[in-house]
């Protein structure tokens, strides 16, 4: 049995142009309204992910994510950098899932896909900042968790281990595999898409993006098990339905408020004591600082 190393990627909301249209009323996000992006630390954790491939023999990598049709594209563009296939978990009654029922959903599918031995994914998504999926899905597996991964160490078929980036500065640990491994944005950055692995797999895809797809692509992807994206449903997941998107999650949002800062006026001043005083004097009374 090959060594198998699965990322947990996410396609999110390019949160750098967020507009008046970013939210719904229900207090989604329209992700509609925003350019759809890799989620930065999951391409670090891709990364870290290609190094472990490196140092042992044999091993595969295989990126699974969860969200609508397009987001299989997280797919490809893994394989171009350097993952060897992947899935895409994808349903209506998934939408509008939270960090409690994400993390279920993202459980029932790593157990459709064990045997596994490492499971690696970012620190955190950019359209959430939780930082509680990749923990949660670890405590509903029931395997160990190193978190804020910034260095690979070592690898074997036994263990792994992790330098960490903390608060305060950084620790060295070792855990027992399976184990999952949360990726800080400090770790390396992600090896950029190979020309070679992009001729090679530009042509993969799912089994709904086939399904309107022209004769050629059928016919190659067809002919090729490695082009082949699997595609998982919740009745695929035999997951529970109280569990999953909307009604599987205790957070709910009430209200949304659009917060835009503007410039309205500059302030001069000189490097007088009596200037800094005079400065330091207003913030405090219009209480921006004390």
């Amino acid at each position: 049995m090959s060594f198998r190393i699965v990322v947990l990627a996410k396609q999110v909301p390019d949160t750098r142009n967020v507009g008046k249209d970013a939210m719904k009323e229900d207090g989604t996000i329209n992700r509609a309204a925003l350019p759809a992006i890799y989620n930065p630390e999951d391409l670090n954790a891709l990364e870290m992910a290609i190094e472990m491939k490196e140092r042992i023999k044999d091993a595969e990598i295989v990126v699974v994510t969860m969200g609508p049709g397009r987001a299989a594209e997280i797919v490809r563009e893994s394989m171009y950098r350097g993952a060897d296939g992947g899935c895409l978990i994808s349903d209506m009654k998934f939408a509008g899932a939270d960090t409690l029922a994400t993390s279920y959903t993202l459980s029932m599918a790593l157990r459709k896909l064990s045997p596994y031995n490492v499971l690696i994914c970012g620190r955190q998504a950019i359209d959430g900042d939780t930082a509680q999926v990749g923990p949660q899905t670890a405590e509903k597996l029931g395997i160990p968790q190193i978190t804020y991964a910034e260095e690979l160490v070592d690898v074997d078929e036994k263990s792994v281990t992790i330098k960490r980036r903390l608060e305060r500065g950084v620790e060295t640990v070792k855990a027992p595999l399976p184990c999952l491994v949360t990726v800080h944005g400090s770790a390396k950055e992600c090896r950029p898409r190979h020309a070679i692995r992009v001729m090679q797999y530009k042509y993969a895809a799912t089994p709904s993006e086939l399904a309107s797809a022209d004769e050629t692509r059928k016919a190659r992807v067809a002919a090729k098990p490695e082009l082949q994206i699997k595609e998982w449903t919740a009745a695929d997941l035999a997951a529970d339905p109280d569990r999953l998107g909307l009604a599987g999650s205790p957070t709910k949002v009430k209200k949304i408020d659009n917060v835009v800062l503007v410039h309205k006026e500059a302030k001069v001043m000189d490097a007088s004591d009596a200037s800094i005083d005079g400065l330091m004097k207003e913030l405090i009374s219009t209480h921006i600082v004390g």
